[in-house]
């Protein structure tokens, strides 16, 4: 490994330094309490503070709940298992739309032919899916827009 030695002697160094500084400050900066964290006696006479919205609404993604699914394209082969995943009704195995529908991943080939893939789920496509750029108010509007 390139610089091996050397990174273990800076890490040492820095062992040796942060030793040697908390010897010198035997103190800890965390045991005091600040007065404005003491809790009062009533928990029910705590202030209520409101926060407005983190995100303005035009900036807010919905939730899981809010969507029947999500879709992208997937123009190369899908390898699964070391084996190329083809469409059993045409065997088309290129260019596919993956839709993700519940904990669910459904193949689209260019034909229209869909098919349960259960090697697949909602964690694997959170994983090779990039952000969501678009909203569709149906299936076949988002199918148009990704080109199928």
């Amino acid at each position: 490994m390139f610089g091996r030695k050397r990174a273990i002697q800076d890490l040492r160094e820095i062992q040796q330094e942060t030793a040697k500084w908390l010897q010198a400050h035997p103190e800890s900066p965390f045991s005091q309490t600040p007065a404005s964290a003491s809790t009062p006696a009533d928990p029910d006479s705590a202030p209520v503070v409101e926060v407005d919205d983190f995100l303005p609404p035009d900036l807010r993604v919905p939730s899981r709940d809010e969507i029947a699914g999500m879709m992208m394209r997937y123009d190369k082969p899908l390898i699964l298992n070391g084996e190329v995943r083809s469409c059993p009704q045409c065997g088309a195995y290129r260019d596919w739309i993956l839709l993700s529908v519940r904990d669910e991943v459904w193949l689209r080939c260019r034909v229209g032919h869909e098919t349960l893939e259960p090697r697949l789920n909602a964690a694997w496509y959170n994983r090779n899916s990039g952000p969501m750029d678009r909203m569709h108010p149906t299936l076949e509007d988002g199918l148009n827009h990704l080109g199928h």
